[in-house]
């Protein structure tokens, strides 16, 4: 009797501990969010440390990816930090880069356990954070949130094992599947709330991206215009075979303020990319796609990643979206379904390609939906890992 009751007691107290860790994990990966989109080219890391029941340190990747979300924690925690749990949703630094490694800092500090969600798959880190707290007689535990941690780092798992950022195709489509009227005439689809869910998910990426037709028809701006966040707007990117985007459009002529990249062929014209860069526009050459029109995609994603974008949401039109799908190019797909039909004789999202390729696809999965005042929103992620 008494054993079993010793055995039960036992059983609560890790039954405890685990519901403590959960907790202080899920409060890491919150923290890590408030810098997704802003943190590139490093992740969007976040920790927490604590000590004897209570949050001494709290800490997230800083803007421009420095200083390292446990820099920040281990700043704040100051001599609390001896003694304490740091719990950290990727494996600590373990390299010396722009700063010094944070796994040094994790044991100067004197934190005698890390909890840490997932190992870094960088070349450098890969597991050597891990090893090196352990070495130093620091208890380790890996895995936490795995799952929830790929996911939040898809980006930097993308960049470092695919050279590319983690793409996430954003549709906006009407009941009937389609993103505009006849001839490519904009229309409104979606409600404020639904719009509102497509600019923080614009301020969550490093960059947007639309091809040149959709500069054509709607002469967009993409920046973030939600309150308050409007210096979260993304890196703007427009596929520009030609070079015909207008001077005189809202991209070109806000390119001073928020930066904007036309990747346009090997080909296109010197004196128009000279114009351009004269306005502030930056110009990117890549080679135009093998035996089809357009740009090699493959090209313009290894581009963007070898500039540190991370995260990128693509907003059009329906030939970059079909080609995207079509390449498996594509990681995410956010629809945002409109309640109101367009008509047969409206621009279907994905051109050529039925909308199924996404929504029927075995390549594809739903992994979350919610209502939006009269809108629904459904992300579906492609089946393949990224952990």
């Amino acid at each position: 009797m008494i054993f079993g009751a010793l055995e039960e007691q036992h059983g609560a107290s890790l039954r405890t501990e685990k519901a403590v860790d959960l907790h202080f994990m899920q409060l890491a990966l919150a923290l890590g969010r408030r810098s997704l989109g802003a943190s590139a080219p490093n992740p969007a890391v976040g920790a927490v440390i604590v000590k004897d029941g209570v949050i001494v340190g709290r800490g997230w990747t800083q803007p421009g990816g420095r200083p390292h979300a446990e820099a920040e924690a281990l700043r704040r925690a100051g001599e609390a930090a001896r003694g304490a749990t740091l719990y950290v949703t990727l494996e600590p630094c373990s390299h010396v880069g722009k700063t010094p490694p944070c796994a040094d800092a994790v044991i100067v500090a004197g934190i005698t356990r890390v909890v840490s969600a997932i190992e870094d798959p960088t070349p450098e880190v890969s597991g050597q954070g891990h090893a090196r707290l352990r070495a130093a007689g620091v208890l380790v535990d890996v895995g936490l949130c795995a799952a929830e941690a790929a996911h939040h780092h898809a980006g930097h798992f993308r960049r470092v094992r695919d050279r590319r950022p983690h793409t996430i195709l954003k549709l906006a489509v009407s009941s009937d599947g389609k993103i505009a009227a006849a001839g490519g005439v904009p229309v409104a689809i979606t409600g404020e709330a639904a719009r509102a869910r497509a600019h923080l998910l614009r301020a969550q990426c490093s960059a947007i991206l639309v091809g040149i037709g959709t500069v054509l028809a709607d002469d967009p701006l993409l920046t973030c215009r939600l309150p308050g966040m409007e210096t979260r707007s993304p890196l703007r990117v427009v596929l520009d075979q030609a070079l015909r985007i207008p001077e005189s459009s809202r991209l070109v002529q806000s390119a001073r303020e928020t930066p904007l990249w036309i990747m346009t062929s090997e080909f296109a014209e010197s004196s128009r990319a000279v114009k351009l860069g004269a306005a502030g526009v930056q110009v990117m050459r890549v080679p135009a796609a093998a035996g089809a029109p357009g740009l090699d995609l493959v090209a313009v994603l290894r581009a963007l990643s070898e500039s540190g974008v991370t995260r990128l949401v693509v907003e059009g039109g329906a030939r970059v979206a079909s080609s995207l799908i079509a390449a498996a190019l594509v990681d995410e797909a956010w629809l945002l379904r409109g309640p109101d039909p367009i008509g047969d004789d409206g621009v279907a999202a994905l051109g050529a390609l039925p909308l199924t390729a996404i929504t029927g696809s075995p390549e594809f999965r739903m992994r979350a939906g919610e209502t939006l005042d009269q809108d629904a929103l459904a992300i579906y992620e492609r089946v393949q890992s990224i952990s």
